[in-house]
């Protein structure tokens, strides 16, 4: 009996290991039906565990000035986060930021379609100014990489 038991202990742990131990972070992106980097970040978000949804729309305003997205830091799509505005090709480290401090802010933004930034290809050049956007529109150095 004593050995079933370890037997059982041993099988549970073995399945929460192997098993997805909470749901995936949803990401909603909007983007252009004509625009390919997109894609290329959708798959960059799964490949960090997050389930991703891709909306097309022919006009992305709606949703940019929901998330008070200036014009200056918009970029070909807009991701949704746990509420918040994500604006253009985002690293993980700013996303996973974001979600882990909830900070009192509608959006962040990387300005200018960085070339080595996630889904851009390319490689990395200088430091990126990653800002946040509160609801009123102003804008605040949120990190840098």
């Amino acid at each position: 009996m004593k050995l079933l038991i370890i037997g059982l202990v041993v099988l549970l742990a073995l399945a929460a290991c192997t098993g997805k131990s909470s749901a995936a972070t949803k990401a909603v992106i909007y983007k252009s039906p004509g625009c390919g980097c997109c894609g290329n970040y959708a798959a960059y978000l799964e490949s960090r565990g997050f389930e991703v949804e891709v909306v097309e729309k022919d006009d992305l305003s709606a949703i940019k000035e929901q998330y008070k997205i200036p014009k200056e830091t918009q970029s070909c799509h807009t991701t949704v986060i746990n509420g918040y505005g994500v604006e253009g090709h985002m690293p993980i480290e700013a996303v996973e930021k974001l979600v882990a401090e909830k900070p009192d802010i509608v959006s962040i933004a990387l300005p200018g379609m960085p070339m080595g930034s996630p889904g851009m290809g390319g490689s990395k050049q200088g430091t990126w100014t990653i800002v946040s956007i509160d609801k009123s529109g102003a804008q605040r150095d949120f990190m840098k990489i």
